[in-house]
C-alpha cells in the first residue's frame, strides 16, 4: 500500500484541541491521505478552535442542538458518520479520548470494518459514574480500538491488566504539542478584564466547572469554596471561563455573581485559555484537559472532583485531588495561597504527560502499522 487514508472524528472543543495539531501532522505526511469530519457536538466552542489551527473539515456532521442527551448526541452521530464512511472510505478511524462522539466515531467504523485507532487511550478510574459518561466511553472504545495511543506508562499499564497488549503505543499527550503553538510572550485577549488584571502583583486564579457528575449538589458546594476563597484573600482574582451549559450557568450566576474580583466571562478561545493558564497563579478545575496543561505551565492544579483518571499527575506532584466538598476545596486553595513551599513543590514539579512530540510518534506509528515504515516509534519516556 503506497498511501493510506487516515480519517480524524472528533467534535468537542477538548477533543479538537488535542487533535487539531495531530491532523495537521498527518496532513503533512506524504503517505497519508488525512481527512477530518467533525460531528460539532460543541459547535461555538470547536468552531474557536478549528479557526486557531487553521484547520478545516472535510465533513461537519453539525449534529449540535439545544439542551441535547447523551442519547441524541450518540444517536446521531452514529446516522451521520454512516453516510461519511461510505463516501470516504478511510482505511483507519482516529478518535480522541472518551466523548460521545469518540464511542460514536469509533462503533460506526467498527460497524463499517474499519480499524480505529485510539488517541489517549488507556485512561481509567474503574467508576463508571465518575466521570460520567466519559469513563464507560473510553472503555468501550478500547474493546473497540485496533491502536492504541497512550499518553502515559500508567495508561499503557492500565490496558495491559486488561489483557490489551498489541498495537499499543506509548506517546505522550498531543495537548503539550498545542501549547507550542499557541502559547506567545505578547498575547492580547479578546475579553477586556483579561487585559487589565494584574497579572504579577494579584494571585489570579482560573476555575472551570463543568461535569456532568458536579451538577447539583457537588457544583454548589464547588461555587461556594470559591466564593470563600475570594472573600477571604483580597489579592485574589478569580476568573470563570464559564460553560454554555444551562446547568453550568444558572449555577454560576447564582453563587458568584456580585462579587468584584469573581470575574464570570464567555467561554475562551483555546489560544486565549492557554495564554492565560501561562499567567495565572493556580488552576482549580474539573477538566481532563487542564491537569495536563497546567503542569506543562507550571501552575498548580485543584481538581474540583472525588477521583481523576490521570493518576500520574497526582503521583508527579503536579496536581492534587481537592474533591466536590466545600471545606477542603476551600482549605486547599488557602494552602497554596499562603505556602509559598508548598507551592513551588507543585509549580516546579516535573510533567508526566509529554515533550511535544506526541503528533510525530503517533504519525510513525501509523505508517508502521500500515507497513510504510520499517520500524515503530521509540517510545515516550517521562
Amino acid at each position: 500500500m503506497n498511501r493510506i487514508r487516515v480519517m480524524t472524528i472528533f467534535g468537542t472543543r477538548p477533543e479538537a484541541i488535542k487533535m487539531a495539531p495531530l491532523a495537521l501532522e498527518l496532513s503533512r505526511r506524504p503517505q497519508i491521505d488525512a481527512l477530518c469530519c467533525v460531528t460539532a457536538q460543541h459547535r461555538q466552542m470547536l468552531d474557536s478552535v478549528l479557526d486557531i489551527f487553521r484547520l478545516v473539515p472535510d465533513f461537519d456532521l453539525n449534529i449540535m442542538e439545544p439542551r441535547q442527551t447523551l442519547s441524541t448526541i450518540t444517536s446521531k452521530c452514529l446516522l451521520g458518520m454512516e453516510e461519511v464512511l461510505e463516501q470516504a472510505r478511510p482505511d483507519l478511524v482516529l478518535v480522541h479520548g472518551d466523548t460521545s462522539t469518540t464511542f460514536a466515531g469509533a462503533l460506526a467504523a467498527f460497524y463499517h470494518r474499519v480499524p480505529v485507532g485510539h488517541v489517549e487511550a488507556g485512561l481509567r478510574t474503574y467508576d463508571k459514574y465518575s466521570p460520567y459518561p466519559e469513563e464507560m466511553n473510553r472503555r468501550m472504545v478500547s474493546a473497540i480500538a485496533d491502536l492504541h495511543f497512550c499518553p502515559t506508562p500508567s495508561n499503557r499499564d492500565n490496558l495491559a491488566r486488561e489483557g490489551i497488549e498489541q498495537g499499543v503505543f506509548l506517546t505522550g499527550n498531543t495537548v503539550i504539542d498545542a501549547l507550542q503553538t499557541t502559547v506567545v510572550k505578547d498575547f492580547h485577549f479578546s475579553e477586556g478584564v483579561l487585559n487589565d488584571l494584574d497579572y504579577v502583583n494579584r494571585k489570579v486564579i482560573l476555575v472551570t466547572c463543568h461535569r456532568r457528575e458536579n451538577y447539583g449538589t457537588p457544583m454548589a458546594h464547588i461555587m461556594t469554596a470559591l466564593r470563600r476563597v475570594a472573600d477571604a484573600f483580597p489579592d485574589v482574582e478569580l476568573v470563570y471561563p464559564v460553560h454554555l451549559s444551562p446547568v453550568v450557568q444558572e449555577a454560576a450566576h447564582q453563587y458568584l455573581d456580585g462579587h468584584p474580583r469573581i470575574h464570570l466571562i464567555a467561554p475562551l478561545a483555546v489560544d486565549e485559555m492557554h495564554n492565560l493558564m501561562a499567567r495565572c497563579h493556580l488552576v482549580m478545575t474539573d477538566s481532563g484537559g487542564l491537569q495536563e496543561e497546567a503542569p506543562a505551565l507550571g501552575k498548580p492544579v485543584l481538581v474540583l472532583r472525588r477521583e481523576t483518571e490521570r493518576p500520574e499527575a497526582v503521583a508527579a506532584g503536579t496536581v492534587q485531588l481537592a474533591g466536590t466538598e466545600e471545606e477542603p476545596i476551600f482549605q486547599m486553595a488557602s494552602r497554596l495561597l499562603t505556602d509559598l513551599a508548598a507551592y513551588a513543590a507543585m509549580a516546579h514539579a516535573a510533567n508526566p504527560y509529554g515533550d511535544g512530540r506526541a503528533c510525530g510518534r503517533i504519525a510513525d506509528a501509523i505508517e508502521y502499522r500500515f507497513g510504510l515504515r520499517a520500524q515503530p516509534p521509540a517510545p515516550f519516556h517521562p
